[in-house]
């Protein structure tokens, strides 16, 4: 009998994927998905630090919310970094 316990690896913590950046004045946020220990989380960061954080599912509707998100930011003034 084989023992695969130490062949199975743990998700990486941090960042994994960008979904965009904007930028308005001197101003810059950033749209990202994170994995940790609890799953993955949604994060809308600045400079100064997390603005909002959800978890995050790989599923269609969460990503049009991203869009949805983005488009809203840039009809406000907001553009693309």
């Amino acid at each position: 009998m084989v023992n695969n316990i130490l062949a199975m690896t743990t998700p990486p913590e941090g960042r994994i994927a960008t979904l965009w950046h904007l930028a308005w004045n001197n101003d810059r946020v950033r749209c990202a998905i994170y994995q940790s220990a609890n799953g993955m989380q949604l994060r809308l960061e600045s400079e100064a630090g997390t603005l909002i954080s959800a978890p995050f599912e790989m599923q269609p509707k969460m990503f049009a919310r991203t869009r949805a998100l983005r488009d809203s930011l840039k009809r406000k003034g907001w553009t693309d970094v």
